[in-house]
């Protein structure tokens, strides 16, 4: 082992490991906040330990999904809006878990950067903490990784990983059937995907992301920051009624390739656009950017974060219990036979 005469420590390399235990310490409350039953252990150890038991189920599936924000986190970055992100990155992993007819049990984050802000870290940390108790799944462990000359003064990348359980024998789609109804739920904005366009077409309208928001109150840059919907309590609450054959998350792709992931081999769906209008962050997005409508329609969510497909004698069941758990519900089609998504009436 050398003498150390030349006096180098891991700190001068860029890597402080005592802002790392700093901001562990600091999160600590915020994942205190997540737990639920199963939780085994906190924060600090090797692993992270969960009771399937414990939270209920007898004979259970696992399910796993991993996700990141993508470039909403530059527009981030750039305003310092960063408290919203985290959200993001729960809404982007457990949406999709649900779909499969999974309760998110746990999740994980790993948080990257060239250089620690132990503060903006922890505020990141702590919007992801938020989504989980917003979703009913509990932040068990993570990683920060400062890995200096990897990522340009001031960058961060996200990532998540969530893992859910369901009865065997529960998974969804199930049991989808031409005549069932299709019925979107509101989304709360652009959510998540579509930001490389997004930014593309701010950048050709010459706005800054301090002037004024064209749609709404507020900043530009803050009002794209709105977090991604979290669907999961209701999504929930309408599977338990039995009528729910299918759940799709509308994320990058939109209508038109997310909703066929769900239908069988020779069925398709039929949408009636007039059936909702978008919100004004997408009218403003297709005219600022001069985008056709099946562009709109394969891109972005324009205001339908969720689909549930559910049998027709039971959707009024099924859109109560969604109501009752807070969502904006559109009837907005069937299935039918064919293939893909098929659309009527006009995008406004």
């Amino acid at each position: 082992m050398s003498d150390g005469k030349n006096g180098l420590t891991y700190a001068q390399a860029g890597v402080d490991i005592d802002a790392g235990n700093a901001l562990v310490e600091r999160i600590k409350p915020a994942a205190r906040r997540t737990s639920r039953p199963g939780v085994m252990s906190g924060l600090g150890g090797f692993g992270a330990l969960f009771d399937l038991k414990g939270a209920g189920y007898s004979d259970p599936v696992l399910v796993a999904a991993t996700d990141g924000v993508g470039t909403k986190l530059r527009i981030a970055i750039d305003t310092g809006h960063v408290d919203g992100v985290g959200i993001d990155l729960v809404a982007m992993c457990v949406n999709d878990l649900v779909c499969q007819g999974a309760e998110p049990l746990f999740f994980l984050d790993y948080f990257a950067t060239g250089k620690l802000d132990t503060d903006r870290a922890a505020r990141v940390i702590e919007g992801i903490a938020e989504g989980c108790v917003r979703s009913g799944c509990a932040l068990i462990g993570g990683e920060t990784a400062e890995m200096p000359g990897m990522y340009p003064a001031g960058d961060f990348d996200l990532a998540g990983f969530a893992v859910g359980a369901m009865e065997r024998g529960a998974a969804l789609p199930d049991g989808v059937a031409k005549g069932d109804v299709l019925l979107g739920l509101a989304s709360d904005g652009v959510h998540s995907n579509g930001y490389s366009l997004v930014r593309k077409i701010v950048e050709v309208s010459g706005l800054g992301w301090d002037a004024d928001c064209p749609w709404s109150d507020g900043s530009l840059g803050a009002a794209l920051l709105t977090p991604t919907r979290l669907y999961v309590k209701p999504a929930l609450s309408a599977i338990a009624t039995g009528g729910v054959h299918a759940l799709a998350h509308i994320t990058g792709g939109g209508l038109t390739e997310n909703l066929p992931r769900v239908l069988p081999e020779g069925l398709g769906a039929e949408i009636d656009l007039s059936a909702w209008r978008m919100p004004g962050v997408f009218a403003w997005l297709a005219a600022t950017g001069g985008i056709a409508g099946p562009e709109m329609l394969k891109t972005f969510n324009c205001g339908i974060g969720m689909v549930v497909v559910a049998g027709a004698d039971s959707a009024t069941a099924v859109t109560a219990a969604l109501r009752e758990a807070g969502e904006t519900v559109i009837p907005l089609g069937t299935v039918v036979g064919g293939r893909g998504v098929t659309y009527t009436g006009t995008l406004a």
